[in-house]
């Protein structure tokens, strides 16, 4: 990888780890309180498939809200814009878990399918035509973008999801309630909770990501994974919704597009060039990694990676 220097890149973490200071682990899912606060690390894949990395990236994590960018890309690919008859694409000033725009705007219809809300509805239009065999599909399908087919359930942390997961049912039920969806609430939970509770890697993350980056298209494979027009909408709305209600700070200070999981993952995508995957389990007060997001601030700076110039 010639644009970024190991040597720069271990600076940028060093720079960045006193940062994991200023955030705390989620605790709302008893099982993510167990995470390593201190931990921090960077994984980069280009397109071409040279890769670098720095931190703590042995460390493993699920996967969490960041699974939303795939749950999006394969209902997209499954049944194209369709999927936008229930789902939006704005961003919100609510916490990512509100249920305050369902009933105050589009009858029930969630902002967009990167928080809470609009992830439960996209795996509900899946599980109307797919039934339970979804999460197989689903789950396969991440396994193959990550080129990973080990990434396999936390069942500790699902379980912990299962058991403290009621503001989610909430979400689900009013959306059903508001007849957004119909299939089963708990078929659709079960699903929602199983994807956030895959267990991967920084690297993982940065997979997923690169593939993204180069428009749908393995490059190692030739295979086409998905369609560049699925990759030029996912690549938007992770622009404008992907950080949660802090998505225009981190545009207009970061300028990649990014996705956020409550178990410190970020994956980010520079178009053309990288995919990157951060582990930083110490959470800001808006559910993104603290020192994950100074870590991509200062490499965004240093290369010019803003995609808005």
């Amino acid at each position: 990888m010639k644009q970024i220097s190991q040597e720069k890149l271990d600076h940028i973490v060093k720079e960045s780890m006193p940062f994991t200071r200023t955030g705390k682990v989620a605790t709302y899912i008893p099982e993510l309180s167990k995470a390593n606060a201190d931990a921090l690390g960077i994984w980069i894949y280009d397109v071409n498939g040279e890769t670098i990395h720095a931190g703590d990236v042995d460390t493993r994590f699920t996967i969490q809200s960041v699974s939303k960018v795939v749950t999006l890309i394969y209902a997209l690919e499954a049944y194209g814009e369709e999927v936008f008859t229930r789902i939006g694409v704005e961003q919100t000033a609510d916490a990512f878990n509100s249920i305050i725009k369902l009933e105050t705007r589009n009858n029930g219809k969630p902002l967009n399918p990167l928080i809470n809300a609009g992830a439960i509805a996209t795996t509900s239009f899946i599980i109307e035509k797919e039934g339970k065999d979804g999460f197989i599909k689903l789950s396969n399908f991440l396994r193959k973008l990550a080129q990973n087919e080990s990434i396999a359930v936390n069942m500790s942390v699902y379980e912990s999801e299962q058991r403290t997961g009621d503001t989610n049912r909430a979400l689900a039920y009013f959306q059903k309630g508001v007849k957004t969806f119909s299939a089963s609430v708990e078929d659709v939970l079960e699903t929602y909770f199983k994807t956030c509770s895959l267990e991967v890697q920084a690297k993982d993350l940065a997979q997923i990501a690169r593939v993204i980056a180069n428009n749908g298209l393995n490059p190692e494979t030739d295979e086409q994974l998905f369609s560049a027009q699925t990759a030029r909408m996912t690549k938007a709305i992770m622009s404008t919704c992907g950080m949660y209600d802090s998505s225009g700070h981190f545009a207009l200070h970061v300028g990649i597009p990014s996705k956020s999981g409550v178990g410190g993952g970020i994956m980010s995508v520079v178009p053309g060039k990288f995919g990157i995957g951060i582990i930083g389990p110490a959470l800001d007060d808006k559910g993104n990694s603290a020192a994950g997001v100074e870590l991509l601030s200062r490499l965004s700076k240093e290369y010019s990676l803003s995609i808005f110039g």
